[in-house]
């Protein structure tokens, strides 16, 4: 999901791009000194800026987004990037995975706020492989407020790009980006500047997901490893069976890439788990869908592709049957598998969605927030919608609606 920033935006960061610099570390050489860790395995310095430069861009992004006066106010570093790559598993094997860590420079200990993006098929659009993405840009300034930004890749992305995306795997999703955490923390010591041991999560559509998915996690296996202050899900597909039926119920879907995403997925995780693409996809899309997630096709490449049109798209049995066919039970219980159920959460959290949204409907987050005040959880829990505002659109304000209050809660 791309978002354009106006032309003397892109002018501001040439300028910027004057200052960078960049060095690149294996930690496992045997001639480093540099501390011995076990998830962080390399890191590069992919640029720095200079405080008076980071409040050069502010002035340009404020005028833009006038929302971002209130985190201007607490512009008070400047920023050095790095890629890390480090270790994470993945079905119980070792793999290499990558990220982008934003740090800011100069006195102070940092809390982190670790940032899952949304759905992205680009192997070049990878947060560590291409920081000079809009949005990233964007992510990269809170950095200067005083922010430790964590941006996991995803295995599929960056250093893992030999190996298909796991696009809404709960288990690889949560491993990969906990296990960025832990390197993050590694790469503190190795770089020697400071953590507060405050964590906080923010995320939108898949990274909205992933979001509620960590938070989950932290809270009932790795509290006492991750000191968890807020969360901020925004836009997220929480539950999947629900929104598999509300495409299906649809005669047109203008995203029909996402399932066919999230089935590619489920056929490499597990094949003799799923039913044959045959009986989902109608012809010639079953075919075809195997072979457009390769890392080379955007996601409106891919829908050019397709077919928006529902009938078209699925077989006529799935379309009908989905619920009564027992052939479809696999494909529901891994959706389901794969889905968050509310809990009574013990961290405050805001989940945000546009009104608008024909995406990803704003009533799964409805559904989740009502889920959650029946668990006892409303004390903690805010649902904020956001009027006359679709998927695409929701991206900047659901963002700057974290971070404001993140901002707050470290005042």
């Amino acid at each position: 999901m791309q978002l354009k920033i106006k032309d003397y935006t892109r002018g501001i960061l040439i300028i910027l791009l004057i200052f960078s610099f960049s060095a690149c570390h294996n930690l496992f050489n045997n001639d480093d000194d540099e501390p011995e860790t076990n998830y962080l395995v390399s890191y590069e310095m992919v640029r720095s800026y200079l405080p008076v430069m980071v409040e050069t861009m502010f002035e340009q992004l404020v005028s833009q987004y006038p929302e971002m006066a209130s985190v201007q106010e607490r512009v008070n570093h400047g920023i050095i990037i790095y890629k890390i790559t480090y270790k994470t598993t993945f079905k119980g094997e070792s793999q290499l995975a990558s990220g982008l860590v934003c740090v800011p420079t100069g006195e102070g200990s940092f809390p982190v706020i670790s940032y899952q993006n949304g759905t992205n098929t680009l192997h070049g659009n990878a947060p560590s492989v291409n920081p000079n993405y809009d949005y990233y840009i964007l992510l990269e300034a809170i950095a200067s407020t005083g922010f430790v930004i964590s941006m996991p890749d995803y295995l599929g992305f960056g250093s893992s790009d030999n190996m298909f995306h796991p696009y809404l795997h709960k288990e690889s999703t949560v491993q990969t980006v906990l296990d960025m955490l832990r390197a993050v923390e590694e790469l503190a010591v190795v770089r020697e500047f400071s953590l507060n041991n405050e964590l906080y999560l923010t995320g939108y559509s898949q990274g909205g997901w992933a979001t509620l998915q960590v938070q989950k996690a932290i809270e009932e296996e790795f509290s006492s490893e991750f000191n968890l202050k807020a969360s901020a899900p925004g836009a997220g597909p929480y539950d999947l069976n629900f929104i598999k039926e509300y495409i299906l119920s649809q005669e047109t879907y203008p995203m029909p890439y996402y399932f066919g995403y999230l089935y590619n997925s489920m056929i490499n995780l597990d094949e003799e788990a799923i039913m044959p693409i045959g009986e989902v996809f109608s012809a010639p899309y079953d075919s075809l869908i195997p072979t457009l997630f390769d890392g080379t096709m955007s996601g409106e490449e891919i829908n050019a592709e397709l077919t928006t049109d529902v009938a078209e798209l699925f077989t006529e049995n799935y379309r009908l049957n989905y619920n009564t066919d027992t052939q479809f039970n696999s494909l529901t219980e891994i959706l389901k598998n794969n889905s968050i159920e509310a809990w009574n959460t013990s961290t405050p959290t805001k989940i945000i969605h546009g009104l608008a949204d024909s995406y990803v409907p704003a009533i799964l987050s409805k559904n989740i927030y009502d889920d959650f005040v029946a668990k006892g959880a409303q004390s903690r829990v805010q649902l904020i919608e956001i009027p006359e505002t679709d998927h695409i659109g929701g991206i900047v304000p659901a963002g700057l609606i974290s971070i404001g209050w993140f901002l707050e809660l470290t005042e």
